[in-house]
């Protein structure tokens, strides 16, 4: 069997669109998504009278004319994973001086993408034969699950185990291990071990499995992301690089030597690495430049016979 697994789009509406279309373009039986799914921010676009809007988008704030403009910037912000808002300066200040209303508002717009890459999934993928895996990482609501439990196409895969053909199962989890930014799907590699061990207590064939976990195992070389100093800065201009995925992964990547181990997650993690005669895989993330990095994998009984990162 074929699958395409890719990871960390963070609301990005162009890299959802080129993931559910990777069955076809690939020729796979199967697609994967392996987590964080949704956007981080919104992006406002204020009126300023006369036909005008300002925006400000990773620190330049552009003036748009006409609504044509405003449109355009509306698609940018959306397939670089933010959500674009569309107000003017009364609504800026309401939601300044409410408590909460951000949040709300966040939310809604979270609910509001998952619903319609949903939609957007079973339109696309009605007939094909194609199965689509999606598994919410650290940095998703869990509101969104039961948005995806709805797609007649998508199948939440969260704490699952899932027969990917005759051969092969498929555990997979997007908790993760402890970060600075205290996420929604995150714990102590104690807890999160003890999370993993439950589902491979349910496998048949623990050498035959695929690991479906959005950490990748610590030290691997898939784990490093940019050093941060204690107010959450680059340290050394962004030059230092260290170690920062899950011990409780390595460990059970060690211990029972399943056949695949596919992650996300960190995002300049981007690669391979072999744990004796298990292949882990992190595939990386560009989603802010529209870029859906990938990896396709063709399993046989008891063997790997092809994997390819992609680009695209």
């Amino acid at each position: 069997m074929r699958f395409f697994f890719a990871t960390d789009v963070h609301g990005s509406e162009i890299c959802w669109k080129k993931f559910i279309s990777g069955g076809k373009f690939y020729e796979v039986d199967t697609l994967i998504l392996g987590g964080d799914m949704t956007g981080k921010a919104i992006i406002p676009i204020i009126a300023q009278g006369d036909n005008k809007w300002k925006v400000t988008l990773l620190e330049q704030e552009t003036i748009l004319e006409g609504k044509e403009a405003v449109d355009k910037m509306v698609t940018t912000i959306m397939n670089r994973g933010y959500y674009p808002h569309v107000t003017d300066p009364d609504e800026v200040k309401e939601i300044a001086e409410t408590p909460g209303r951000s949040d709300q508002l966040f939310a809604e717009y979270v609910i509001k993408t998952v619903q319609r890459w949903m939609e957007y999934a079973d339109e696309k993928l009605a007939g094909t034969g194609i199965t689509c895996y999606v598994c919410p990482g650290n940095d998703d609501v869990f509101e969104i699950d039961e948005v995806i439990a709805q797609s007649k196409t998508v199948k939440l895969a969260e704490g699952k185990v899932i027969w990917l053909d005759d051969h092969h199962e498929m555990i997979s989890t997007g908790w993760s291990n402890p970060t600075p930014w205290d996420t929604h799907r995150e714990e102590e590699d104690e807890k999160l071990l003890q999370r993993i061990e439950a589902m491979i207590a349910q496998l048949k064939d623990v050498s035959n499995a695929v690991f479906n976990l959005h950490a990748p195992p610590y030290g691997s070389g898939l784990d490093e992301a940019p050093e941060l100093t204690k107010d959450m800065r680059l340290a050394y201009a962004g030059r230092s690089m260290v170690p920062v995925g899950s011990k409780a992964v390595l460990q059970v990547i060690e211990k029972y030597q399943p056949l695949l181990s596919l992650h996300g997650h960190i995002h300049e993690g981007k690669g391979t690495r072999k744990y004796r005669r298990t292949l882990c895989i992190n595939a990386g993330s560009q989603y802010e430049q529209g870029i859906l990095q990938g990896v396709v994998v063709e399993l046989e009984p008891k063997k790997i016979r092809s994997y390819v990162l992609t680009t695209g």
